[in-house]
């Protein structure tokens, strides 16, 4: 009796894992077993970090305000609360953007916030 070799779906399901596994180094992407683990981990972490790099990306955004703040004579916080009462509108991202491309621009914006 010959032996069972699953068919069509089991080598579907084996080709998409290693596929994902692609430009592994080593037999993580030719082996099927050590392709999945990889790939298994690969994807926790990239879930994970979709999430992280929004943390990482305001902190860098803050430091980078707060530096630009200080080099203006006031601190971040002033300058976060004094935008606030001033109904100033611009977020992180963009003040960062003007701290680093326009410093001219940023420095009329911290006269505004106090």
């Amino acid at each position: 009796m010959p032996r069972v070799r699953r068919g069509f779906k089991a080598r579907r399901r084996r080709n998409r894992v290693l596929k994902l596994a692609k430009g592994y180094r080593g037999g993580r992407h030719r082996l099927y077993r050590t392709a999945v683990e990889a790939v298994d981990r690969a994807l926790c972490y990239a879930y994970r970090d979709r999430r992280t790099r929004k943390r990482d990306f305001r902190r860098l955004w803050i430091v980078r305000i707060a530096a630009a703040a200080k080099a203006n004579g006031t601190s971040y916080s002033r300058l976060m609360g004094g935008l606030k009462k001033a109904d100033v509108e611009l977020d992180r991202k963009v003040l960062s953007n003007m701290a680093i491309l326009d410093p001219h621009a940023f420095a009329e914006v911290v006269k505004l916030s106090s």
